[in-house]
């Protein structure tokens, strides 16, 4: 086909208007042509945010179902035993399918067993700590006590999304797999230095400053490394779910219905506040010679070393 233009004044009318509608009919194609590969190109990117969508949802789903990994090592109960030296107790990893098993218990040797629940996060247990640790400190050390520590992630919301909570029970079961030794100062010193409920909490380098600085710490590359990647964070998970599951081993409790649930030989610890040492030093002897009574045996008086307090304790006993 000759092209026509219709401004040609050579061409006659007839010829002037056929050349118009030609070049109407050019520009009729030229824009479908155009609306089509627009349609195509939106097409394309709704396919593509589709995709983008799918792929999102898929990794949340994911990421929800996938199932808890290994566990640390030397925490088979989901807790750390601290005994005499501040040693712990040595355990192999829990498998991703493998359930705790307990700690084997001291309440008929004349050692006592002092267990605790508690969430990095929770200022109660914060205020336990302070009042009693150095109490507790001395019937470990001189092997009097040992302690089992289970930390747990129970305020999870309560740190403005930064899940505090969860990375500080991280941080533990780090130090528990690469210096369990070293835990009982670990735990002491993530108090000393705990943030406030409803605050972000500590960023991980902060987690990772405090694993590592306390004395005698081991395998310090390891540990940060640990924190940064979050190495057990499932395991916090599915064990703080086991612990509000319940039941709570080798004690009479259904389940863990807040912190600090404080066990001298089973029986639980329902101090008054604000806590005191007299208090908690009067139950563990009672809990201690209660445990004895029902063995048979004589009953024991643990007692701090001179470092610890020396308080003698109220003629009182709280009950249990």
């Amino acid at each position: 086909m000759t092209d026509l233009n219709p401004d040609d004044s050579s061409l006659t009318k007839n010829q002037r208007r056929a050349a118009a509608r030609q070049k109407a009919q050019l520009a009729r194609q030229k824009q479908k042509r155009r609306q089509r590969a627009g349609k195509w190109a939106l097409q394309g990117g709704l396919a593509l945010v589709v995709i983008a969508i799918v792929v999102g949802v898929v990794l949340v789903i994911t990421n929800s179902i996938r199932p808890a990994g290994p566990g640390p090592a030397n925490m088979a109960s989901d807790g750390i035993k601290i005994g005499q030296g501040f040693e712990a107790v040595q355990t192999g990893a829990l498998g991703p399918d493998d359930e705790p098993t307990a700690s084997a218990s001291t309440a008929s040797s004349d050692t006592v067993d002092i267990v605790v629940y508690l969430d990095y996060l929770c200022p109660i247990c914060g205020e336990f700590e302070q009042a009693n640790n150095d109490y507790i400190s001395g019937l470990v050390e001189s092997g009097a006590a040992t302690v089992e520590y289970h930390p747990v992630a129970i305020l999870t919301n309560q740190s403005l999304g930064t899940k505090y909570s969860n990375r500080a029970a991280n941080a533990a079961a780090c130090v528990a797999n690469y210096s369990p030794n070293s835990f009982f100062d670990f735990n002491t010193a993530m108090f000393e230095q705990q943030p406030e409920e409803g605050t972000r909490g500590l960023d991980d380098s902060q987690l990772a400053d405090i694993a590592t600085g306390v004395d005698g710490v081991t395998e310090a590359s390891d540990i940060t490394r640990c924190i940064d990647d979050d190495e057990f964070g499932s395991w916090v998970t599915a064990a703080t779910q086991r612990a509000i599951d319940g039941p709570l081993p080798n004690s009479d409790l259904d389940a863990l219905t807040g912190t600090p649930t404080v066990l001298v030989n089973g029986q639980k610890y329902d101090g008054s506040r604000p806590f005191t040492v007299q208090e908690f030093r009067s139950f563990v002897v009672t809990a201690a010679g209660n445990s004895y009574t029902e063995s048979g045996t004589a009953s024991p008086s643990p007692t701090p070393t001179e470092s610890a307090p020396a308080e003698s304790a109220p003629a009182e006993t709280p009950a249990g």
